[in-house]
């Protein structure tokens, strides 16, 4: 494989000019790593008004869902976005020494953002909208029966055998053997240098590329589960909304149910959306977030959020559960 092909423009787009910037502020980590985000705030405090929470994908910046913050700010929501340990804002000087694994990025990062949500914005619902690995994030935190509603946006956890089979094996190369090869060499993972994501810490490496089909199993999932027996996707009894599109590779069926499973406390919808279910030929992992997409899939998370319900014309179907 060579180093420098990278994804199509469809898998990893992405819209980094911020629309109407949000307030930056840094917050503590519980462990005091500190951490960078952005807060859309409505000037007159409103306790029916809900907060959201918008978790990354992994090694994406938080930057990249402000157009869809703004959408929901204008809808009404106050909006939190951050960025994980040893990404854009929360980036320490040196990637090398960064201790940072996907479970901190969820039982310490996303627990700080619920932590503030609750303290900056008390007694207002807390919502929370999950990309990818942010949806996994979502139930790795103590906090986690604060949230309300949750949705979740092609959320799994990488396991290569749930990957789309047309791609599979090439998925499986770049993301399982040349990214945890070139996280050996260079102590961390160069992706900004190579055109695939952000530069990322090395124990995120090996969370993601480990292999297995549990999350327990993973490296930090381990470390978690012996430290209390358990994880902690039951703390959240939120209503769920886990959505995802036919031609995402990561995102499939047997993906997005492995993570709604662990969700054992919450009552969960799965909505399958083809890209001709929205007049599109292609949408994929990433590209949900972009502005283009405004009229069409935006407005399906925007009235879920509002209702916690699926209207009757949304496009796609429920996936039944097994």
């Amino acid at each position: 494989m060579n180093l420098q092909d990278t994804p199509s423009l469809s898998e990893t787009s992405f819209e980094t000019a911020p629309g109407t910037p949000g307030e930056p502020f840094n917050e503590p980590a519980p462990d005091g790593y500190p951490l960078g985000g952005f807060t859309w705030r409505h000037t007159r405090h409103d306790p029916t008004r809900p907060v959201v929470i918008i978790n990354a994908a992994t090694s994406v910046r938080c930057r990249h869902y402000s157009r869809f913050a703004d959408y929901l700010f204008a809808n009404g929501f106050d909006i939190i976005t951050f960025d994980y340990r040893g990404i854009g804002k929360s980036r320490p000087a040196s990637l090398k020494t960064l201790n940072a694994t996907w479970s901190d990025w969820g039982a310490l990062d996303f627990e700080a953002m619920l932590r503030r949500a609750h303290r900056e914005f008390p007694g207002q619902p807390i919502d929370v909208v999950g990309h990818s690995f942010g949806g996994c994030a979502a139930g790795l935190a103590d906090s986690g029966r604060l949230i309300r509603r949750l949705l979740t946006v092609g959320a799994q956890f990488a396991y290569w055998r749930d990957y789309a089979p047309a791609q599979r094996w090439r998925m499986f190369g770049k993301w399982h053997v040349v990214m945890p090869l070139v996280t050996k060499l260079c102590g961390y993972f160069p992706g900004k240098r190579l055109g695939w994501l952000e530069d990322t810490p090395a124990g995120v490496v090996r969370d993601w590329s480990t292999p297995t089909a549990r999350y327990e199993k993973r490296p930090s999932g381990r470390q978690m589960f012996a430290k209390g027996g358990r994880l902690p996707f039951a703390n959240v009894t939120a209503n769920i909304l886990a959505i995802s599109i036919s031609d995402d590779p990561y995102g499939t069926v047997a993906a997005i149910e492995r993570l709604l499973g662990y969700f054992s406390g919450s009552t969960t919808t799965h909505l399958r959306i083809e890209p001709n279910d929205i007049g599109e030929a292609e949408v994929g992992h990433f590209a949900f977030f972009r502005s283009r997409y405004q009229a069409t899939l935006w407005p399906i998370a925007l009235s879920w959020l509002q209702t916690g319900e699926l209207a009757p014309d949304t496009p796609g179907r429920r996936v039944p559960r097994s």
